[in-house]
């Protein structure tokens, strides 16, 4: 489906129930720059969301819910005029118009003409995964991996397994005649095992996604593979020991551990933080800013990957765009606003959580480029040392770039191998100094399974994160064990 098709089907599914035409639309934004403003748009959406659990082999939850309005934004320098409705007729977004107007004074006049952009071929596909599969199919698929789950181990007391699935329809209109839309599924399965042995209790979990249908879950005995998983992370927990704590050399597995570039070093480069100077990245640009092996890119074009979008929430096509180019600082992620009060170009990374929300600098697919190294040599050229393979929750001061995150499954390496595995390991350290200590990185670059969320300012939107094998020479270990 090309880029017009794909507005048209947006148009037909999201507009047209509503009576609104393209008129409409005109009239709208007419009345937005009647007060010369430097940029405005209106956001319209529709969202319409399932999610189903079960727990101990009963379907405990069933939701389904609709979501529908537009959000209309006049901008005047650094002001954001903002005002939304949840109503799609032309009077309640002429009140919405005329709010958000009323908030931005001053700037530019503008004139109008709609402009049809072309996009690159879409990334996923329009199709709903909500009807994918039938209701019946749905609760079957629940049932079979939570049975065939409980087969895998006697030790299992306990399964909880989630199916999310969600298709958005946005139509975008600006200041400048850009009319864009897009269709967007989006699925994502969760699976949870409790296991008890000899009086105690420890939980697994994984899970995995896509912008695609139901029936990718099916495919390549993915389900099972994420109960097996999460079976397995449980087990590792169970023999798990105190971790050590002290300054040592760490090595982080490939895949979800990009979860700690995207929060440590990721959110420093949105460009919001980096106009207001409150990133530890703030005027770095063309400068050395991490180890030479350190490629950091954000690309929001990876085929159906759950980060991907064909256009961001402001109408910008997405883009593969090099943060961090062996060391140097080359750019950073931009929504227009904070572009053209930087003089800078968007980069397609303007998003937002709805309707009800305006947009902001946000990440897409972050993560590090393989580099040449072994990954077997990577950890046998650790005497002494953590291997963190997954990580939990973190906390992270954009300002300062110090982070402090728990890994979930952790070993030690012990005279160059991966040895026993840990509990209670923190790595506690800054951003912008943990990248200056990568001294090697490997050859096996994973992107995560298709799970990640990310929150700013209250806001939630889905990403993807990834990375190689990476070594860090000196790295503070929080542990419950001297």
């Amino acid at each position: 489906m090309d880029d017009i098709s794909l507005l048209a089907t947006a148009q037909q599914t999201l507009l047209a129930p509503a009576d609104i035409q393209q008129s409409d639309i005109d009239r709208l934004i007419a009345e937005l720059c009647t007060s010369q403003i430097d940029a405005a748009d209106i956001y319209f959406q529709s969202t319409r969301h399932e999610s189903w659990s079960l727990e101990d082999g009963i379907v405990k939850e069933g939701s389904f819910n609709i979501e529908q309005g537009a959000g209309v934004r006049a901008i005047s320098g650094e002001k954001t005029g903002f005002a939304y409705t949840d109503e799609l007729n032309v009077n309640a977004l002429l009140e919405a118009t005329r709010s958000a107007r009323a908030i931005a004074r001053s700037g530019q006049q503008h004139s109008h003409k709609v402009i049809y952009p072309t996009q690159p071929a879409p990334l996923y596909t329009a199709d709903d995964p909500l009807i994918s599969l039938q209701t019946e199919d749905k609760i079957a698929l629940l049932e079979k991996v939570d049975r065939e789950t409980r087969a895998l181990d006697p030790r299992i007391e306990q399964v909880m397994v989630s199916l999310v699935g969600v298709h958005e329809t946005v139509v975008i209109a600006t200041h400048d005649g850009l009319v864009c839309g897009d269709v967007r599924p989006l699925i994502r399965m969760n699976v949870s095992v409790i296991i008890e042995q000899n009086g105690r209790r420890e939980t697994g979990g994984h899970g995995g996604g896509a912008r695609t249908e139901y029936c990718y879950f099916l495919e390549q005995d993915r389900a099972m593979n994420y109960a097996r998983e999460a079976l397995r992370q449980a087990d590792i927990a169970m023999q798990a020991e105190p971790a050590p704590a002290g300054n040592m050399t760490v090595v982080l597995g490939p895949g979800w551990p990009g979860i700690l570039l995207h929060e440590a070093i990721g959110h420093g480069l949105e460009g919001d933080f980096n106009r207001k100077g409150t990133s530890a990245f703030s005027g770095r640009l063309g400068e050395k800013v991490a180890s030479p092996l350190c490629t950091i890119v954000d690309d929001g074009t990876l085929k159906q990957r759950r980060g991907s979008l064909n256009i961001d929430d402001e109408g910008t096509p997405t883009e593969s765009t090099v943060l961090i180019e062996k060391g140097i600082l080359k750019e950073y992620m931009q929504d227009t606003m904070n572009a053209r009060l930087m003089g800078m170009r968007p980069t397609g990374n303007g998003r937002r959580e709805s309707y009800s929300h305006r947009p902001m600098p946000r990440m897409t697919n972050t993560y590090m480029l393989a580099g040449e190294s072994d990954p077997g040599e990577i950890v046998s050229s650790v005497s002494s040392g953590i291997y963190a393979r997954n990580f939990g929750g973190g906390q992270v001061d954009i300002t300062s770039g110090k982070f402090v995150f728990t890994a979930n499954e952790a070993y030690l390496i012990e005279n160059g191998k991966i040895t026993r595995p840990v509990k209670g390991a923190t790595l506690i350290g800054n951003g912008p100094d943990v990248l200056t200590r990568v001294s090697m990185v490997g050859n096996d670059l994973e992107l995560d399974s298709g799970v990640g969320t990310c929150g700013k300012e209250g806001q939630s939107v889905p990403v993807g994160v990834g990375q190689p094998t990476m070594k860090i020479d000196g790295m503070t270990i929080g542990g419950t064990q001297v």
